[in-house]
């Protein structure tokens, strides 16, 4: 997504034409200049730009990235703020941490704190980000992490994601979810240790086509593991298998749909099968409907991955 097109993107015209002039035709090209250097290029001020960025940032976020950030920066403020006050562990697998929209999802949603001085950086600061590279440094990472819970007040763990971290290392099937059962048990005695929620993004590969589109799944508290048979989309399917699908307490499903985007409650302790429909806005992702859509039978557990052209594998390309 980092590669739409400006002129996809919705800026003003004026705006989109300066960025042609100059050779600009892509967002990550946009994103990859300093606000000043925008000030210079498009001749506006840094509200403007600031504005230009936060638009450019929200359309080209995807879903789930957007999910962790926001979480991840309630979190971190200030209880006074209705957060939860406290720092934040991000395993950063994929290196698609941004602090820049971090900072953007949090003035917009909460000016009075992020117009302060110094404000945006204390809680930016809040955040650890840790980026393992293979399986190896993950679960040298986990051994740090059950340190840091002790010596600081952590109140969340987002891994992004699990899937990634042994991509490429097995073929797909049943290595590939054992390879991960240490880690599945080991996550969730730091849940159970610590008291805190846990947010572990997953993907989904298609079953037909063996591609993958970016999906993710939510678990926090400890939960006893399960096999099951439960039955997914006969295109899309959970990428680490039926045993991690299982082993979550929550399963949020973001998926889109004739258009549409949704965060799905697929499973849950105190709340039935639900969909609310969202968009991806320069303040994260907001909600179109608070009541929601009560899901039946079939549609709980299918997973719908089209109707937008911003949805891409795994390997950054559209699905068509």
């Amino acid at each position: 997504m980092a590669n739409k097109l400006i002129s996809e993107i919705g800026l003003p015209k004026s705006i989109a034409n300066i960025f042609a002039a100059r050779n600009i035709n892509t967002a990550k090209e946009a994103l990859s200049l300093t606000e000043f250097e925008l000030m210079e290029l498009l001749d506006v001020g840094m509200a403007d730009v600031t504005s230009a960025v936060a638009h450019i940032s929200a359309v080209v976020s995807p879903p789930y990235q957007t999910f962790c950030l926001k979480i991840s920066l309630l979190a971190s403020l200030p209880a006074s703020y209705g957060g939860l006050d406290g720092h934040v562990i991000y395993i950063d697998v994929e290196s698609k941490f941004s602090s820049r929209r971090i900072i953007e999802i949090g003035a917009t949603s909460f000016p009075e704190i992020f117009h302060k001085k110094g404000m945006a950086q204390e809680m930016a600061g809040r955040i650890l980000v840790l980026r393992p590279t293979s399986l190896s440094e993950f679960t040298e990472s986990l051994q740090q992490i059950k340190v840091l819970l002790l010596q600081q007040e952590v109140k969340l763990l987002v891994i992004d994601s699990m899937a990634a971290l042994i991509s490429g290392e097995y073929d797909q099937g049943a290595p590939r979810q054992h390879s991960l059962g240490w880690h599945i048990s080991f996550v969730k005695s730091l849940a159970e240790f610590s008291r805190i929620p846990v947010v572990v993004t997953n993907q989904v590969r298609s079953q037909s086509r063996d591609e993958i589109c970016q999906h993710p799944f939510q678990a926090h508290k400890n939960v006893e593991t399960q096999e099951g048979t439960e039955k997914y989309d006969s295109h899309v399917v959970a990428a680490l298998g039926i045993h991690w699908a299982h082993s979550v307490t929550i399963r949020l499903v973001l998926e889109a749909k004739s258009g549409h985007r949704y965060i799905k409650v697929a499973k849950s302790p105190i709340s039935p099968p639900m969909a609310f429909p969202f968009i991806i806005a320069s303040s994260g992702i907001a909600l179109l409907d608070d009541d929601g859509i009560e899901l039946r039978g079939q549609e709980i557990n299918t997973i719908h991955c089209q109707g937008l052209d911003d949805i891409i594998n795994f390997d950054g390309k559209k699905m068509k």
